[in-house]
């Protein structure tokens, strides 16, 4: 049986691939042979990243993959663990001056992914441009793989032991949907903010960038649809291995913690309600809370491993498919790739909306805020109100683009090789 904090594979399933990546637009058109090279090379400093799945002792696990990691010069997706990509879970993509990264969710989250992303610039960029770009802060071919990076993300820690905490929130079982289940086209709105006046609204009203986006949210859903009664339930992402002290290692360990606001509850002092939604948040971000999640897991792991194969994906892909919050918000924080900044534009984090009807992603670079709005339906009415509220408090945005949501699919595990 393999240790708890290794990938579990069948979170991802055809029927809901569980897919995300890192869109980067720069400054010039992209040059797929050199971005071909660069991530060939990246395959000896990141080889958790270059595998396929495989069949063994009655479950998934990623294997090495000697096969390239596929580069396309189009946005159309793939279906990962195909032959399309080689097998492999993840692709990368270009359009012009956009860049892409995929991957299965499954193996990483954003935190995992983004040191990746900016070894693969820096290289990408020193071999485009010629110039010396200093290569600090960039985990490169040659360098040695810490411990912290691929071993156990909890070592040290007592997670057998943990305890129930002394705060935590039910769900929220009958929550405002926004999708009425008539549209099953997904698209993606790219939304660039000023990063100084964001952060000033973030001081003045006692928020946070999740915190204080949760709240918009809140705001256009009441305004969208004021009839409703039901609670508006936001899922706000946390990384239990940040929590518990290792900021390093790839695996995925994201979870999320819930802010409800009721119909009751005016939204009108804004002020207010961003203290009482990062109160909330507070509350259930805690190590003592990501210590008891951890042995939660392990728990669960340990029943799922009792299970054929066969059963254990077809429970997952039925857990994948049930709504769970009316929005999801997810910071990955960086606000710089150092001496790559003045070749970057644009960078947004992209994920399936899943199992909430918009999920916001957020991501800073170059002094700007750049939100991705993945939503399981296509009218734009939501975001309308949503970037009216956003103008109502001052605040500035420019919408970059909107397209269908194309983010590679998954091919089915049943003709995987078996070990």
């Amino acid at each position: 049986m393999k240790e708890f904090y290794e990938p579990m594979l069948y979170l991802s399933t055809p029927e809901h691939p569980n897919t995300m990546g890192i869109a980067v637009t720069l400054k010039e058109p992209v040059d797929g042979d050199i971005l071909q090279s660069v991530v060939e090379e990246l395959s000896a400093r990141f080889p958790y990243f270059y595998v396929k799945a495989a069949a063994k002792d009655n479950d998934l696990v990623p294997v090495s993959n000697p096969l390239l990691m596929t580069v396309r010069n189009t946005w159309e997706p793939i279906n990962l663990n195909s032959a399309a990509s080689n097998h492999h879970l993840a692709a990368w993509k270009y359009d012009g001056k956009r860049l892409m990264f995929e991957i299965s969710h499954s193996l990483t989250d954003g935190a995992g992914v983004l040191p990746y992303i900016k070894s693969a610039l820096y290289l990408y960029l020193s071999k485009k441009t010629g110039a010396a770009l200093d290569p600090r802060g960039f985990r490169l071919p040659g360098d040695e793989i810490p411990e912290s990076e691929t071993g156990n993300p909890f070592a040290g820690l007592d997670i057998d032991g943990a305890q129930a905490p002394l705060y935590s929130k039910p769900p929220t079982e009958d929550f405002y949907r926004l999708n009425n289940g008539e549209d099953h086209d997904p698209t993606i709105t790219y939304v660039k903010l000023s990063e100084s006046q964001l952060m000033q609204y973030c001081r003045d009203f006692d928020g946070s960038p999740n915190a204080f986006i949760s709240v918009m949210l809140a705001r256009a859903m009441r305004r969208y649809d004021p009839k409703s009664e039901k609670p508006i339930s936001i899922a706000v992402a946390i990384d239990h291995k940040a929590m518990l002290g290792n900021y390093d290692n790839y695996r995925l360990f994201a979870n999320v913690v819930e802010v409800d606001f009721p119909k009751n509850r005016s939204l009108s002092d804004l002020m207010q309600t961003c203290t009482m939604t990062r109160g909330q948040m507070m509350l259930q971000a805690q190590p003592e809370n990501s210590l008891w999640a951890m042995k939660q897991r392990k728990a669960m792991r340990a029943k799922l491993d009792q299970m054929p194969l066969d059963m254990r994906l077809t429970v997952m892909a039925k857990t994948a498919g049930s709504a769970r919050w009316s929005a999801s918000v997810s910071y990955v924080s960086c606000r710089s790739f150092g001496s790559l900044d003045p070749y970057i534009d644009e960078m947004y984090a992209v994920a399936e909306p899943g199992v909430s009807d918009i999920a916001c992603e957020i991501t800073c670079i170059n002094h700007q805020f750049f939100l991705a709005f993945s939503q399981s339906f296509s009218a734009d009415g939501f975001l309308s109100i949503f970037f009216d509220e956003l103008a109502s408090v001052g605040i500035s945005y420019e919408v970059m683009r909107k397209e269908p949501l194309r983010l590679c699919g998954l091919e089915d595990y049943g003709s995987v090789e078996k070990l």
